[in-house]
């Protein structure tokens, strides 16, 4: 083939909602200029729309996409998003549900590793982990803001996220790409997948009659995964049995009345799960994750209304399926999938989005321009997204396997030795010995990092040993906690509370970079 014939000239991606408009935001900016973009996506079905948390992450994704901040404010009912507050994941303490937060800022302080300190202080004397070390955790729970109303768009003191609409957020996406980024956009359903002799896809057979030719094809398809999966039968790693929970029933809470916005994830264990309670500007999104393997779906709805504090008739819950697990190849072919078609484990963490996001991210950084040039590309594809879905299953174990709880037989087998993967057993063996540090975590694709796992290890309490720190150590680690705690009340001096930046925001916008 000659070198024209063999080139990437024309992208295809299959479906819309956030994973699909992701993608073609990250690629529309990074292609050459006589790359064409098309999307196509069915105009009969919704977005599923089941996590409305982002990770830091996004910040820099929507700044490069070139969307205003004020924009996410102002379309998508966001708010911000200064970490998770875990409620319950361990037994109760006093009769209180046990407690702790995983902020985004980084525990150590100024370089100095305060946990060596903070392990070797009497449990009943010392304040807990996140609230030691963390100047976020303190403003989060203060129903602070991360940042002022003067600063530029994407500017951080803190390193934050946001909340926001998920159907809202896939137009606004869409918008842009259409109208900013030369993506075309075409509503149609896929009837038919038309596969090469040699394998590859080379084009999809559309309802109203037309072909779509393509080059290159990411599939965003959802669960449905029309291309990698059924198309190209791409096996599917199942994780149900490390991650059991499986379904989640979902529900929009309209406030009632005017109210102060956490702005914060709250993450509530159950005996069979979690629910996760979002506030938008307009609404909560309220949603109970669980395993059917332990409960009923009629026990998880009736789970779902006695948080809420409302009967069984007064809310309207939807029932989604999930399958936990990922594809053995993200990219076959000329197929990459990307979203819900590649992988999904449960949303904690906001692990959705994220890693939407990463793969669109990473695709867009070593696109092929020649076919010949997929096969070293793809091999290195998917060895990544292999380590970063390894990597996730294992974070999200840890939230359940070093828990107390044992009121459940849901929790229980969340610590049996052969529901835990060897390597999170490894890490814990290791941990049990000494505490963790920057070279247990050697990957960039570690998209958990060190900080990440400090603040779940020690919000649930694990027993790390630990040498009990130098005289000169303890008078740098004790400044330290106390510089921490002057800065905590610097901020939560400085800054606004959450729902009246997100005010300002939706009316006046940030500055324009």
């Amino acid at each position: 083939m000659h070198g024209e014939e063999t080139k990437i000239k024309h992208i295809v991606i299959v479906g819309g909602g956030t994973a699909g408009w992701l993608a073609a935001n990250h690629l529309a900016v990074d292609v050459a200029e006589d790359v064409t973009i098309t999307l196509v996506e069915s105009p009969n079905i919704p977005t599923i729309g089941v996590g409305e948390g982002t990770v830091p992450v996004i910040v820099d994704s929507l700044k490069k996409f070139g969307i205003r901040e004020s924009d996410i404010f102002r379309l998508c009912d966001a708010t911000f998003k200064n970490g998770i507050h875990f409620v319950g994941w361990n037994k109760s303490v006093n009769g209180q549900p046990h407690r702790y937060f995983h902020p985004f800022d980084d525990p150590n302080v100024n370089g100095v590793n305060l946990l060596p300190y903070w392990l070797h202080q009497l449990p009943e004397a010392r304040a807990r982990f996140d609230q030691s070390v963390s100047i976020q955790t303190h403003i989060a729970l203060e129903n602070k803001a991360p940042k002022l109303i003067t600063d530029a768009e994407y500017d951080r003191m803190i390193n934050y996220a946001f909340h926001l609409d998920a159907g809202k957020f896939s137009a606004l996406l869409a918008e842009h790409a259409v109208k900013n980024r030369r993506v075309n956009h075409i509503k149609d359903d896929v009837e038919s997948v038309q596969i090469a002799p040699d394998g590859f896809i080379s084009g999809l057979q559309l309802k109203q009659g037309d072909v779509l030719k393509g080059d290159l094809f990411i599939d965003c398809s959802g669960f449905q995964s029309l291309l990698l999966g059924k198309a190209l039968n791409t096996p599917f790693i199942d994780k149900s049995d490390v991650l059991f929970a499986n379904h989640a029933v979902v529900t929009q809470v309209p406030y009632e009345h005017a109210q102060e916005v956490p702005p914060y994830t709250i993450s509530t264990a159950q005996q069979a799960g979690w629910i996760w309670d979002i506030g938008l500007q307009s609404r909560k999104g309220v949603g109970h994750v669980y395993s059917d393997q332990f409960t009923t779906h009629e026990q998880a709805h009736r789970d779902l209304c006695a948080y809420l504090g409302k009967s069984e008739n007064a809310v309207e819950s939807r029932l989604i399926k999930m399958q936990v697990g990922f594809r053995a190849e993200a990219w076959v072919k000329n197929c990459i999938g990307i979203g819900l078609s590649q992988g999904f484990v449960e949303p904690l963490e906001a692990t959705g989005l994220l890693v939407f996001d990463l793969a669109a991210r990473m695709l867009s950084k070593r696109l092929p321009t020649q076919r010949q040039e997929m096969p070293a590309i793809a091999k290195q594809f998917n060895q990544h997204m292999a380590h970063v879905w390894q990597s996730i299953v294992d974070f999200i174990k840890l939230h359940y396997c070093i828990s107390n709880r044992d009121d459940s037989e849901f929790w229980r087998m969340n610590r049996a030795a052969e529901t835990i993967p060897d390597s999170l057993q490894q890490k814990l063996a290791l941990w049990r010995n000494d505490i963790p540090n920057e070279y247990d975590f050697v990957s960039s694709l570690d998209v958990f990092r060190l900080e990440n796992h400090l603040y779940v290890l020690y919000g649930m309490g694990y027993p790390s040993r630990c040498k009990y720190p130098s005289p000169q150590q303890v008078s740098q680690q004790e400044a330290m906690l106390k510089l921490v705690a002057q800065r905590q009340i610097q901020a939560g001096t400085m800054l606004d509370t959450h729902s009246n930046l997100v005010a300002k925001a939706s009316r006046y916008g940030f500055q324009r970079i």
